[in-house]
């Protein structure tokens, strides 16, 4: 399960693409009281299964898959 946890910054946006051109499914949040509720501090977020990771680790996951 794959979910991206985004407020829509130019950041999320552009894994948001990624995400999107590779063909990958997740569902994607964007409640930020969710986000700090889960001790989210900045975004985005992408949580795979029960890995959690920022936005450089996420790049690199999408480019692998």
């Amino acid at each position: 399960m794959v979910t991206l946890f985004t407020t829509h910054c130019p950041k999320c946006n552009v894994l948001k693409t990624k995400l999107d051109q590779k063909g990958v499914n997740y569902t994607e949040i964007d409640d930020v009281d969710e986000m700090l509720k889960r001790g989210f501090e900045t975004a985005p977020v992408l949580a795979v299964d029960d890995k959690v990771m920022t936005f450089g680790e996420a790049l690199q996951w999408v480019g692998e898959q």
